[in-house]
């Protein structure tokens, strides 16, 4: 059942990446909504296959997600801020997954100042994305800097997965932040800065590929050979 829903995946983000591009508003109607519902079930039968019990914090962030989607699809500064919010919480969520999909042994973690020259690119990114936007931002710049903190803490949360977890898990995963990062970053240019050509297109492809990453990354993750998670 898992290669199912995968395959079906897969084809629900084929059917939107051409929605964007042909502008086809019915196809665009159902693949959207369809793309986490899919990957949701993914996730389960992965999960059955593999005898581990199903992360809840895992699966309230692929919920919210699909939240965040449904609200944005919808035209309005309310329903905006609802997708935000929706997508806000969905990223706390993967914080506290990341966290939970990881060894205790941190022997070969990330320490000191490595930590910190690791985490300096990925801060400086999203602070000076911040800094870019933030003369456009108006009654929404407080709310847009929330979220950018949380992003940004959601991908550092990913990359201190290194060393706590196998390497194919650890690059799924981190890989798959890196892009929510760049998905959510072209979706704020194109609103807020000036419009990105075919913006719709390159911003599915980069969000559904971080989505089918993050989560294909954390089934990689071996819970048998961990000691226990923090």
């Amino acid at each position: 059942m898992k290669k199912i829903f995968l395959a079906l995946f897969l084809l629900a983000s084929a059917g939107e990446l051409l929605s964007q591009l042909f502008n086809w508003s019915d196809v665009h109607t159902f693949t959207k909504p369809a793309l986490l519902l899919l990957l949701l079930g993914y996730y389960f039968f992965a999960s059955r296959s593999k005898m581990v019990a199903l992360s809840l914090l895992l699966m309230a962030a692929l919920v919210f997600s699909w939240v965040g989607d449904v609200l944005l699809m919808k035209p309005g500064e309310l329903f905006f801020m609802l997708g935000l919010v929706s997508f806000l919480i969905a990223h706390v969520f993967y914080i506290f997954v990341f966290k939970q999909f990881r060894n205790d042994d941190a022997t070969s973690s990330l320490q000191g100042l490595q930590r910190i020259r690791f985490a300096f690119p990925i801060v400086l990114y999203g602070t000076g994305l911040v800094v870019v936007l933030y003369p456009a931002l108006g009654e929404l710049a407080v709310p847009v800097l929330i979220y950018a903190s949380v992003l940004t803490l959601m991908v550092l949360n990913a990359l201190f997965r290194f060393g706590r977890t196998s390497s194919a898990s650890f690059a799924y995963v981190f890989g798959g932040a890196i892009l929510f990062m760049i998905s959510d970053s072209l979706l704020a240019v194109n609103k807020f800065l000036e419009p990105i050509k075919l913006a719709g297109f390159w911003i599915m492809l980069t969000y559904s590929g971080a989505q089918l990453l993050i989560v294909t990354g954390l089934i990689k993750h071996d819970f048998w050979s961990a000691r226990g998670l923090n």
